[in-house]
């Protein structure tokens, strides 16, 4: 998996993550679990759902 992001984006999560000593990856990871629990969206949920492009 690969995403094109600003230099400020990269520059950004290399600071936060090494403030936090985790990879960028384990970084990225914890925020989007994060985000998950406090939305109350579960995997089971994104698995079962697909993800339009166009809201209807």
């Amino acid at each position: 998996m690969s995403y094109r992001v600003s230099p400020q984006f990269k520059r950004l999560l290399e600071v936060a993550a090494a403030t936090e000593r985790r990879s960028q990856t384990n970084f990225l990871e914890i925020l989007l679990f994060d985000y998950c629990e406090a939305h109350c969206i579960k995997a089971d949920q994104a698995l079962a759902q697909p993800i339009s492009q166009e809201q209807e």
